[in-house]
């Protein structure tokens, strides 16, 4: 049993809960109230809001679509106003312009360009919209008259600003220097910046625009002009500064490059004819050694200066034409389009080519009437230029690359004709040598050197400056073993032209000696050898044979004082008057031959010290010891009473005698 106190304790609390429950029931059921009245009147508001947006729509859609009708018909007036503002001024174009189309480009091309810009864009307009007008007629004339202007602009300005390259500029450019490893170029600038840029912007507006391919016969032709007046402008300057000073280069440029090594010219011997002309007058005078010669050979003087120049300026120019060519194919291909890069190229350097080619022509037809004349020194104008072709046609070549097939075809062609002339003159100098008249008064007196030998030996050693060309030539077809050969009949047929055997002897011997001296000299010897493999040993034998022969001469004087067909003589024996004769005859004889010896062969001359050593010391050696041996046997015999008439000279004397001949100046 739950005691009473708890229970009602228990009771009143329940109680308690229960009130507070109702109480919180009935603020709910309160709240809920609320709720559903705030509830419905949110609803209420709702409604009606809804309802007032619907009026609004229902008001602003149709304001708002018309407001946008008004927006497209401003805009549509706005385009059209615009569009009739643009085709006005296709009608004032021509007015608007006038000013500056009649003014030029000149100063102001870009503004110029623009402007004609306006002008073709008037002319399209009214082709495509109204071409029966007569403003497009107005326009097209603007625009004709436009572009007539800038194709003048374009033409004065190549005209004004093309100017020959300065000849000091070219030699700079052609110039080689050995010492240094790597060359400077040489720029050659033809138009300042600012003017090759306006040229390039109006050759591009022709092409894309105006339609026109005549401003690229302009550009060739002036051009070309300006190409051959500098190759002509060089050729002058070279001409000058040679006759009046011997130098390429003026003094302004030795100023310029006083801090770099001297620059040298394309390679070639210098003064070809006129070192030639100067042997051959060194030769005529003196023998190898500086004795006095026989040659009569009187070189040309001045003539000769002149040909170098000749020669020197025209090498100078090929190598200038290739270097300006190529620094004008390099501007070409900045203003002319590419399609008619080579075309106008090739038709650039024609004039200037065409030159060369017929100065070329010229010096082939000057040798050929020189070889008629039998002047066969001529041809050495030709070897060097040839020379210099042939080491030139790679560049020549790869610069006329793309051009005509008669265009490349020239340089070839005057090659061809080079090499014709020379070995036409190679072949008949041989021939002339062969055929060389045996003339009497031409013969040295002395026995020297021929003139024929002397011109022979010295034109095969100046072919020899020219290895590539000449010196092929020579050893290809054996021509300096002809030449040789034919030189050495005529030799030997012109000394018969001597009475006296010994001076034909001498005579054989010092040209058979020049010759093999002046071959071993040179380079002529490897030439020779390559067709003549004894030829050193063949020349020597027929030295030695030679001085054999001359030796002979002296058989007269000495077999005078020789035992033969002599009796035997006893010291102290008297002899009998005819036995005292025959000595006396026999010291006669020999002191008369040995006079008349002596005086003939000291007027004869051996230019060679070495071989006239020889040839006096063997011939003092024979004819002393017979001349002794000859005083020796008759010393102690009596055969006169006056001996000093016999017995003139003494041994001594003898041998300086001998040693006196050949010399001209003792």
């Amino acid at each position: 049993m739950i005691p009473t106190e708890d229970a009602s304790a228990r009771k009143r609390e329940i109680e308690e809960k229960l009130k507070q429950e109702q109480e919180t029931l009935s603020f709910i059921r309160e709240n809920m109230e609320k709720s559903d009245q705030l509830t419905k009147g949110m609803v209420s508001i709702l409604s009606s809001f809804e309802s007032r947006l619907m009026q609004l729509e229902n008001s602003i859609i149709p304001v708002h679509k018309q407001t946008e009708n008004l927006q497209r018909l401003q805009e549509n007036v706005d385009k059209t106003l615009s569009c009739m503002d643009h085709v006005i001024s296709y009608y004032h174009v021509a007015k608007d312009t006038d000013k500056i189309i009649r003014e030029g480009p000149t100063g102001r091309l870009d503004e110029y360009l623009a402007c004609i810009a306006k002008i073709q864009k008037a002319v399209e307009y009214f082709q495509d919209n109204n071409p029966d007008s007569p403003e497009l007629n107005t326009v097209k004339a603007r625009f004709e008259k436009g572009k007539e202007l800038l194709e003048a602009e374009f033409r004065g300005l190549l005209t004004r600003y093309s100017k020959p390259v300065p000849p000091i500029l070219i030699l700079d450019a052609i110039t080689v220097d050995e010492e240094l490893e790597v060359q400077e170029e040489v720029t050659l600038e033809h138009l300042p910046e600012a003017v090759l840029q306006d040229i390039i912007c109006i050759s591009g507006w022709l092409v894309e625009y105006g339609r026109n391919q005549d401003f690229m016969n302009v550009y060739f032709q002036i051009r070309s002009n300006q190409l051959d007046r500098s190759i002509k402008g060089l050729k002058d300057h070279f001409r000058k500064s040679s006759a009046s000073s011997g130098i390429l280069y003026s003094p302004a440029v030795q100023t310029k490059r006083k801090d770099t090594p001297t620059k040298k010219a394309p390679k070639r011997p210098a003064g070809t004819i006129r070192k030639a002309q100067n042997l051959l007058k060194q030769y005529s005078q003196h023998g190898l050694d500086g004795k006095k010669g026989g040659s009569n050979l009187t070189p040309l003087e001045g003539k000769d200066d002149v040909l170098d120049i000749e020669i020197d300026s025209y090498i100078h120019c090929i190598s200038a034409f290739v270097k300006l060519a190529q620094s004008e194919y390099v501007l070409l291909t900045e203003i002319i389009p590419e399609h008619h890069q080579k075309k106008t190229f090739d038709s650039l350097i024609q004039e200037a080519l065409d030159n060369l080619m017929l100065e070329g022509d010229n010096i082939v037809a000057a040798a050929r009437r020189a070889i008629m004349r039998h002047d066969y020194s001529a041809v050495l104008t030709i070897f060097p230029i040839l020379r210099h072709l042939k080491q030139t046609k790679p560049d020549f070549d790869s610069t006329l690359q793309g051009t005509a097939a008669s265009t490349k075809n020239k340089l070839p062609t005057l090659i061809t004709s080079m090499e014709t002339i020379g070995a036409k003159a190679l072949e008949e100098f041989a021939d002339s040598i062969k055929n060389d008249p045996d003339k009497e008064y031409n013969m040295p007196k002395d026995g020297t050197v021929h003139e024929l030998t002397s011109n022979a030996i010295l034109f095969l050693q100046q072919l020899l400056d020219f290895q590539e060309t000449a010196g092929a030539m020579l050893a290809s077809q054996g021509r300096e073993g002809k030449v040789l050969g034919n030189l050495q009949l005529n030799l030997l047929s012109k000394s018969k032209v001597y009475e006296d055997s010994a001076l034909s002897a001498i005579f054989l011997h010092n040209n058979y000696n020049y010759i093999l001296k002046s071959l071993e000299k040179s380079e002529l010897i490897q030439l020779v050898t390559v067709t003549q493999k004894k030829a050193e040993s063949s020349y020597r034998e027929l030295i030695e044979q030679q001085k054999q022969i001359y030796q002979r001469s002296w058989y007269k004087v000495t077999e005078h004082i020789t035992d033969r067909n002599m009796p035997a003589f006893q010291p102290g024996t008297k002899l009998k008057d005819k036995e005292r004769q025959v000595i006396k005859d026999k010291f006669k004889g020999f002191n008369d031959g040995l006079e008349e010896l002596c005086k003939i062969q000291k007027v004869w001359a051996i230019p060679d010290k070495e071989q006239r050593d020889s040839i006096r010391h063997a011939q003092r050696r024979v004819v002393s010891e017979a001349y002794r041996a000859f005083l020796q046997r008759y010393a102690n015999i009596s055969f006169t009473k006056n001996p000093e008439k016999y017995h003139k000279y003494r041994p001594e004397q003898v041998e300086e005698m001998i040693e006196r001949l050949f010399d001209t100046s003792a």
